[in-house]
């Protein structure tokens, strides 16, 4: 109302409401005649008809023919591209993920690690891909453990490439130059520099300065460079159109598509950028070889599984300590009834608190590269060791974080490795990771979860190619206490957080999704799918509900270590003080702070709709 007309007007629907109103299937008949109004000072797009607050800050995205959804704009329509031009899901993510590298180099490089799930619609099955690289051969494990934080002995095996080509082999369509060019027109030419990647930058400045490469790079002149600048990186775009070219003459020659392929492949683990990347470590002290990049292979895997009311999970294997942690989270809340829970209320939070508590403890006990360690899989995965566990669930109080589980006499395996207690660094030490998803027009869907370990990884450009590896070798993806099995040890691969994630209604795609985070990965892909299959929200609903993450002093490795819960600060205040009555310890954290899911669901009806996460860059493309 106005100050000169003090008569209430009827209430109009939000122009958002109005498009929810739509997008549910309610009939417009039914919905305020103010709802219905198209002209005048009630109109849906009217000044007075938008509210004080917004239900999502992204619109779910129709993907009928297909889309991606990844944490950069750039990147997601790189990806929709492909599809655009006939190409399939893995085309659309190979594609992103390259274009990732260059848009977000503090957590995306060809030179780091990652793990991807893909369901092959035609055959019906989920298929685990690991594209991790291990720890070089030369490493010495007795080294002071900060060195292996940044810098030349942080580096491990990359990986990342290896899972591009491996994609794209088994799956893909289109040729490696098709797939590569977006990323490297934005590296050559430029693109406008993201005013976060710019902040991450100008706080890395006193670390990546002490890296003559990685200053060239990142640090022109010596200083940042301002948000929304064109930043361009010229060596990446040579190196990736290099690796185009070794496809494009394998062509020439006679090379069917898989030959060529493996011609790009070699040219990066054998051939001139391996023996760039071989230099330069031993030049500066690194303890990286060729040998190490010769012997790298990506690996194909069965996914870990669980089912979660009625529906068919799957997730990234080991060396990925998500997918376990993911699978045993939702085998532990299974035995309440979560939906019957107020969503205002604290009892539904604090049941994931503690359920995520328990498989903190037993997926850090026992986790560890298979090659390495006997991990009991079989045992964490199972609804009677999850019953057993279960029953440390207080229902109203908050439990100390407790030792692991005896997995391995569920699985009938000895218990392995008891841990010793150094007395060193224990603290973990912090991951930045990104994740993309893409359904095709034939009904295939992929999840990738790639990371170089901590914000640019070990801070260090590799030579001339423009290049960062993974730091993986850090506390945190590796066991800070000896005995441990996933202490660090030449050859050995550190688990990652990664867990993309396929979940199956009936054999039919009902969500593909991921997200980064290190240590919130596993808590942030749980919250999220009890969103949307037990509170049944939408995809963009479930993904901008608040959250919350564990964070534990020292690590999650040792039990009775400190548990905070770290609350977004949209949780309502009574049940954050619910939450405290039961004897958790809370901190408040930014509102929009904690993970960042990238997914598709598939509604009952067919339709395909995208999401993404405004905590980040996040943004979905469909056609």
């Amino acid at each position: 109302m106005s100050l000169s007309d003090p008569t209430p007007r009827p209430a109009a629907l939000d122009r958002r409401e109005l498009l929810a109103a739509g997008l549910a299937g309610v009939a417009l008949s039914a919905l305020p005649s103010a709802a219905k109004a198209q002209s005048g000072e009630r109109a849906p797009d009217a000044p007075r008809s938008g509210s004080a607050t917004v239900a999502a800050h992204r619109i779910e995205v129709p993907m009928p023919h297909g889309g991606v959804t990844a944490g950069h704009p750039l990147a997601a329509m790189a990806g929709t591209r492909m599809l655009m031009q006939g190409g399939t899901a893995a085309d659309a993510v190979v594609a992103a993920m390259a274009v990732m590298n260059v848009v977000e180099p503090w957590a995306s490089s060809a030179g780091g690690n990652g793990l991807a799930t893909c369901l092959d619609r035609k055959a019906g099955k989920v298929h685990a891909l690991a594209f991790t690289g291990g720890a070089p051969r030369l490493l010495d494990p007795t080294g002071d453990p900060a060195a292996l934080n940044h810098g030349p002995k942080a580096l491990t095996v990359p990986g990342a490439f290896g899972g591009w080509i491996a994609l794209a082999r088994r799956f893909g369509k289109l040729p490696l130059a098709t797939l590569l060019e977006p990323a490297i027109g934005y590296a050559r030419d430029g693109h406008p520099l993201d005013p976060s990647i710019a902040m991450f930058i100008a706080r890395a400045q006193k670390t990546l300065a002490l890296y003559p490469t990685s200053a060239a790079l990142f640090l022109p002149g010596g200083q940042p460079p301002a948000p929304r600048s064109i930043f361009r990186n010229p060596d990446l775009a040579r190196t990736l159109q290099s690796l185009a070219d070794a496809e494009t003459q394998a062509l020439k020659g006679g090379a069917d598509r898989d030959r060529a392929l493996q011609a790009a492949y070699d040219y990066f683990y054998t051939g001139p950028i391996a023996q760039e990347f071989a230099r330069f470590s031993t030049e500066v002290g690194g303890w990286l070889r060729l040998d190490d990049l010769k012997a790298y292979q990506p690996r194909w895997a069965e996914p870990v599984t669980t089912n979660y009311r009625g529906l068919d999970v799957y997730v990234s294997p080991l060396t990925s300590r998500t997918g376990l942690e993911l699978c045993e989270q939702l085998n532990l809340v299974e035995g309440f009834d979560l939906s019957a829970l107020p969503a205002d209320g604290p009892q539904l939070t604090h049941l994931l608190i503690e359920a995520i508590k328990v498989a903190k403890a037993d997926v850090y006990k026992y986790a560890a590269d298979p090659k390495f360690a006997q991990t009991p899989v079989e045992g964490l995965l199972s609804k009677a060791f999850a019953a057993e566990r279960r029953k440390l669930i207080d229902p109203a109080k908050a439990g100390a974080f407790p030792e692991g589980g005896n997995a391995a006499a569920a699985s009938a395996m000895l218990e392995r490795a008891r841990m010793q207690f150094a007395a060193r660094d224990e603290r973990t030490q912090g991951g930045d990771t990104t994740s993309l998803s893409a359904v095709d027009a034939d009904g295939n869907a992929i999840a990738v979860t790639t990371t170089i370990g901590g914000g640019f990884g070990t801070f260090l450009v590799m030579g001339n190619t423009g290049i960062l590896f993974n730091n993986g070798l850090r506390l945190g993806s590796t066991a800070p206490y000896d005995g441990h099995p996933n202490k660090v040890a030449p050859g050995k691969i550190a688990l990652l957080g990664n867990g993309p994630t396929i979940v199956l209604d009936k054999g039919r795609l009902k969500l593909v999704f991921g997200s980064p985070g290190g240590e919130t990965i596993g808590q942030t892909q749980f919250q999220f799918l009890v969103n949307a299959i037990d509170r049944g929200m939408p995809i963009q609903a479930a993904i901008e509900a608040p959250r919350f993450a564990l964070d534990a002093e020292p690590n999650f490795y040792k039990p009775g270590a400190a548990i905070t819960v770290q609350a977004e600060g949209r949780f309502a205040e009574p049940v954050l003080a619910g939450l405290a009555a039961m004897g958790h310890r809370i901190e408040k954290v930014g509102p929009y702070a904690i993970g960042s899911v990238q997914g598709i669901m598939v509604d009952p009806s067919g339709a395909r709709m995208g999401g993404a996460d405004p905590r980040r860059m996040g943004y979905a493309v469909g056609y």
